[in-house]
């Protein structure tokens, strides 16, 4: 079975997912950082009806610590985990204050430094909120794809992230992310894929669509 290049798939998914991009509503570095960390474990349109209202109340770094975290729990309770994440937004929000002038990072090593900041989450704001290319977020989507289409066979994200990396161009690596998300929500579900509406049905390693010879 014929081998799948990374620029072809970008090239293929581009043209099937047009405007993919971000789902995730905001409008400042800090909002986009909130509403990646409420996402994890939580689907998109959920963090959206959360953050329409969180955002009015919360505008900077500063608001997130004049509440006590009872009512940022409260505020954020339907995304789930909601005291890890109010945790993770206050620490991370205490940090930009003190440590870089009550504004978000710009650079992957920084971006780190936050609590509950990892990689993916680090990668999507960086790349989304300052146009800044340092990682590919690998998401449940990105992972899942990436092995069936064993484009990357990482057994960890930060291994399937490794890989893409090497065979994707840097000015690709966002983009990349974004169109193997779209797949995965749209084409490549986690059971029971449609392999049927799939452009690679044929070449996929793990596709179900069999050739009649």
């Amino acid at each position: 079975m014929k081998t799948l290049e990374v620029d072809h798939i970008i090239r293929v998914l581009s043209k099937l997912y047009p405007k993919a991009e971000t789902m995730l509503r905001w409008k400042t570095p800090l909002d986009l950082l909130v509403a990646t960390i409420l996402s994890a474990q939580c689907t998109d349109k959920r963090v959206n009806l959360v953050t329409k209202s969180l955002f009015r109340k919360y505008r900077k770094p500063q608001d997130y610590l004049k509440v006590p975290a009872s009512e940022l729990e409260h505020d954020i309770h339907s995304c789930g985990t909601f005291r890890m994440k109010a945790k993770a937004i206050r620490e991370s929000c205490r940090r930009i204050i003190d440590q870089f002038g009550g504004k978000v990072p710009e650079t992957m090593a920084e971006m780190i430094t936050l609590r509950g900041v990892g990689r993916k989450t680090a990668s999507v704001v960086l790349s989304s909120a300052f146009g800044v290319e340092e990682g590919i977020a690998v998401d449940t989507h990105v992972f899942r794809v990436s092995r069936r289409l064993r484009i990357a066979r990482g057994k960890t994200p930060e291994a399937v992230e490794r890989i893409l990396r090497k065979k994707t161009p840097k000015k690709e690596w966002s983009h990349l992310s974004h169109l193997l998300i779209s797949h995965g929500r749209n084409v490549c579900i986690a059971r029971t894929p449609h392999c049927q509406e799939c452009p690679f049905k044929l070449v996929c390693p793990s596709s179900s669509v069999t050739i009649n010879h």
